[in-house]
């Protein structure tokens, strides 16, 4: 997108300003979070959500679009979130930030105070993907974005972000070796220079588990779940690894530090274990997805940094909350939820789970507001009878 001279001062003007209004960890409540996908026919309604939510004491989440009854739903609840402006939205976005202004007056401005949007991400793993137009789309759809909640006098508030996946490095192993690809670099670059600018961290989509399902020959195990092993060693940094999830964030911070950006903060967008995957999708078990998620819940919770960052503490939102029935893809993209379609846990990993009262598999029963709920605590025996307001 071409800007006017008098626009392209306007917006330097923005980012000059916005570095005395930073949102600094406004978008982020400790260090756990977890992605509420919702591509199923079966799921309990947003109210129920919010419940369930507030049960396994989970304070952040991120969704894919900015859907009006599940925002409704959030209100009051405490919870952050960040709303998504999907891909098929970016050219449109990108034209003019008039387009920009309409969908936030639309879709978020509206639910403002009440409830808590703290983020929006333009796009999802758009550099890397297959539409090169989008590629082109985003900065201009982003640094939009940010105008309009300027002009609102929300862009202290609201975070503009966009998460990428593992496709946009060329390699990263070992971590220190990490680079963005080639192809990708005239894009990332002012796309990076931009959100410094602002103050966002690079959002990275981390999966060990796509990592070892690719290539379980070479890859122990181990090492993916956080478990017992031999680790690697990075001569270039000296340092150890022994466990992967750790090693895919310092090779993000690599890759930023090559080409200038060795204060950008980075955090996990997703990262996830699926439960139950084809002949072919090697690792995909209820106990390994157990494993990873309890181990991935340990890291986090000691609100520690990485090896190459020790003092930028990991936060992550977990992929995710529900198993989504009509994803498409292999089996594992519909088997990646910490909780089953009924609210009950896909595995115990310390949270609480929602049942019906009936104690039937269905949530049909009570995915009405007002209707009673009992909790389950899956860390003693007790019940909990919940009825929501």
């Amino acid at each position: 997108m071409i800007f006017s001279s008098s626009s392209s001062f306007f917006l330097c003007l923005l980012l000059i300003f916005s570095v005395t209004l930073s949102h600094g960890d406004n978008a982020f409540v400790g260090t756990y979070g977890v992605n509420y996908g919702r591509i199923a026919d079966n799921l309990p309604a947003p109210h129920s959500v919010v419940t369930l939510l507030k049960a396994a004491k989970i304070k952040n989440i991120r969704i894919y679009d900015a859907d009006h009854q599940v925002l409704s739903a959030f209100q009051g609840s405490g919870i952050q979130i960040i709303v998504g402006l999907p891909n098929e939205f970016l050219k449109d976005i990108s034209v003019g930030e008039d387009r920009a202004m309409n969908w936030i007056k639309e879709n978020v401005e509206p639910f403002l105070p009440g409830t808590k949007i703290c983020g929006i991400a333009v796009g999802n793993e758009i550099l890397g993907g297959a539409d090169v137009e989008l590629w082109e789309a985003l900065l201009p759809a982003a640094k939009n974005v940010y105008s309009a909640l300027d002009r609102l006098n929300l862009a202290h508030k609201i975070e503009v972000s966009s998460p990428h996946s593992e496709a946009v490095f060329a390699n990263s192993y070992p971590p220190s070796s990490c680079t963005f690809k080639e192809d990708i670099l005239p894009f990332m670059r002012p796309l990076l220079q931009f959100f410094s600018q602002i103050g966002t961290p690079f959002y990275i989509n981390a999966y060990p588990f796509l990592a070892y399902k690719n290539d379980p020959q070479h890859i122990d195990i181990n090492y993916a779940l956080f478990k017992k092993n031999s680790g690697i060693y990075d001569a270039k940094t000296k340092l150890h690894y022994d466990n992967m999830f750790e090693a895919q964030i310092d090779a993000a911070y690599a890759a930023l530090e090559k080409v200038g950006f060795d204060k950008m903060e980075v955090i996990v967008s997703e990262t996830g274990w699926a439960s139950r995957g084809d002949a072919n999708e090697a690792g995909a078990t209820v106990k390994n997805a157990k494993t990873y998620n309890k181990n991935l819940r340990k890291l986090l919770l000691k609100k520690k940094g990485t090896p190459y960052r020790p003092k930028m503490v990991v936060k992550a939102y977990v992929f995710a909350l529900f198993n989504e029935n009509l994803k498409p893809g292999p089996t594992s993209e519909r088997n990646f939820g910490l909780f089953k379609p009924d609210g009950s846990i896909a595995y115990d990993i310390g949270f609480t789970g929602l049942v019906p009262s009936s104690a039937t598999s269905s949530f049909l029963s009570f995915k009405g507001i007002g209707s009673s709920y009992v909790m389950i605590s899956t860390s003693c025996a007790a019940l909990l009878l919940l009825v929501t307001l």
